[in-house]
């Protein structure tokens, strides 16, 4: 049987399957990114490698370990493994796709309600003691949310889960931006597609949903904030470098949008510093999309059985580089 290398701590039952296997483990059992040469010096001469998203497995690590045959993922996105340079030395990789569809809908959904709400800066008020009286014109006034203009960038399975809810749920106009159509989304959710312009200049709120490549870093960008409404409200649960920081801020400063609603953060995990100031327009969370306990539990019960079945020399169910195989 083979040696894993784990590069955080994880449950229990990851290990449990894993040594149920004959492997045996090496954990980092702790909350600390370890940088690559400490990685490299607790990973060498092991077969398999199980890691975080925010574990950087670049070509310089892959050429420190000879021996590895499995890189197994615990997120849905992989941007952080350099996968031509995985697919050259035959390293299966693979993610856990499907299982967070839901969980990171629903905190989608909610960073959206708290922003359009101003839930935080509610919660803040009544905290500080400052609640004394009803007001018809209380300082907390939000905007309405149902039957207003939804735009989803990047309709895949999260994007269209909140399409659903927004449709069912908010009775909001549905429009979308996304490479190719998503005819079932357009029939079960009234979903239209558009182009990302008109969607920037429609849009009471938009959501986005698009993989870390090359040409979704930075598609908010100066220009495509000076094309969205007044009153919009961006909402981020995907990666954060798709969003310049600098020109968000500078946007929200200008009153070009309303205010955004971050999980992602363009060099996470620190957070632009006038981010942080924007209490009354920005909703921040630390990254927590997948974070309900079923569907972090799920995740890395998939990740486990992923690196199983690839160590025994089987495909594992959700290899992402199919070309070693």
């Amino acid at each position: 049987m083979a040696e894993i290398f784990i590069t955080r701590k994880v449950f229990g039952e990851v290990i449990e399957i894993l040594e149920k296997e004959g492997h045996t483990i090496d954990i980092n059992n702790t909350d600390t990114i370890l940088p690559s040469p400490k990685l490299v010096k607790r990973a060498r001469g092991k077969a398999g490698l199980v890691s975080l998203l925010n574990d950087r497995i670049d070509s310089q690590v892959m050429n420190e370990l000879s021996s590895l045959k499995v890189i197994s993922n615990i997120a849905v996105g992989y941007d952080n493994i350099d996968i031509d340079a995985a697919t050259r030395r035959s390293i299966m990789v693979t993610n856990t796709p499907g299982v967070l569809t839901e969980t990171t809908a629903d905190l989608a959904f909610a960073l959206l309600l708290s922003a359009a709400r101003k839930i935080p800066e509610a919660d803040s008020y009544i905290r500080a003691g400052k609640f004394k009286n009803w007001q018809l014109m209380q300082p907390q006034m939000g905007v309405d949310i149902y039957e207003k203009t939804l735009g989803i960038v990047g309709m895949g399975a999260i994007g269209q889960a909140v399409a659903k809810r927004a449709h069912r749920g908010f009775d909001m106009r549905v429009i979308y931006f996304n490479s190719s159509r998503k005819e079932l989304a357009e029939k079960e959710y009234k979903a239209e597609f558009v182009e990302f312009d008109e969607l920037l200049s429609n849009s009471d709120f938009i959501s986005i949903h698009v993989p870390l490549t090359e040409k979704t870093t930075h598609m908010f960008s100066r220009n495509a904030f000076k094309r969205m409404k007044k009153n919009a409200i961006l909402v981020n649960t995907a990666r954060g470098p798709v969003v310049d920081e600098k020109a968000l801020v500078s946007a929200i400063k200008n009153g070009q949008i309303r205010g955004a609603a971050l999980d992602v953060f363009e060099e996470e995990p620190k957070v632009h510093p006038e981010l942080i100031k924007m209490a009354e327009n920005v909703v921040l969370a630390p990254h927590i999309g997948s974070a309900s306990i079923e569907t972090r539990l799920r995740m890395a019960k998939m990740a486990a059985k992923n690196m199983a079945e690839g160590l025994k020399g089987n495909k594992p169910p959700n290899l992402v580089n199919d070309a070693v195989f």
